[in-house]
C-alpha cells in the first residue's frame, strides 16, 4: 500500500505577508466594483449576514463603511479580509485569538512580532492537526484494504 501525504511545505519567506488568498480562490467581483451589500458578500464568502454583523460588532471586521441609507457597504479590501479570516477559521483558531489578532493588524507595523508569534502558535496546532489526520487516514486506508481483498479481517476494537 502507498501512503501520500498531501502537506505542501512553503518558504514562509517567499510569499508576500499580503497574500490572504490564492489566485485561483479570488472571489467573483464584477470588474471596477468596491462597494457590495451585505447579501452579496454573504454569497461571496459562504458566511451568513448574521455572522457578518457579528463579526464587526466582535471587532474581527474593521468598520465597514455605510451609504447614505445606513447599508452597510463592503469593499474588495473588506473581502480580503473575510477570505483570510475564513483561513483563520479552518485553522480551528478560536475566535477570541482571530480577535486579537485584527486589533493588532488595526494597532499597525509594531504589532507585527506578536502577530508573528500568534500565527506561528497557529501553524504548529495546525501541524499537529494534519499529522493526527494523516494518522486516522492511514488507519482508515488499512481498514478499506482489508475489505478489498478477497477474506475480510475481523472487526478489532480500539484499531
Amino acid at each position: 500500500m502507498v501512503t501520500m501525504t498531501v502537506v505542501q511545505m512553503v518558504n514562509q519567506e517567499t510569499v508576500p505577508a499580503a497574500l490572504c488568498v490564492a489566485e485561483d480562490e479570488t472571489h467573483p467581483r464584477p470588474d471596477g466594483r468596491d462597494q457590495y451589500t451585505i447579501s452579496e458578500v454573504a454569497a461571496f464568502t459562504g458566511m451568513s449576514a448574521h455572522t457578518l454583523r457579528w463579526y464587526e460588532r466582535i471587532g474581527l471586521m474593521p468598520h465597514v463603511d455605510r451609504s447614505n441609507t445606513g447599508q452597510r457597504r463592503f469593499s474588495n479590501r473588506d473581502l480580503d479580509w473575510l477570505a483570510f479570516v475564513g483561513k483563520l477559521r479552518l485553522t480551528g483558531m478560536p475566535v477570541a485569538d482571530m480577535v486579537t489578532y485584527a486589533e493588532l493588524v488595526r494597532e499597525g507595523d509594531r504589532t507585527q512580532r506578536e502577530r508573528k508569534a500568534l500565527l506561528e502558535a497557529t501553524r504548529v496546532d495546525v501541524v499537529k492537526r494534519i499529522a493526527e489526520l494523516q494518522d486516522t487516514l492511514t488507519v482508515l486506508d488499512y481498514k478499506i484494504g482489508t475489505y478489498a481483498g478477497a477474506e475480510q479481517a475481523p472487526e478489532r476494537t480500539g484499531a
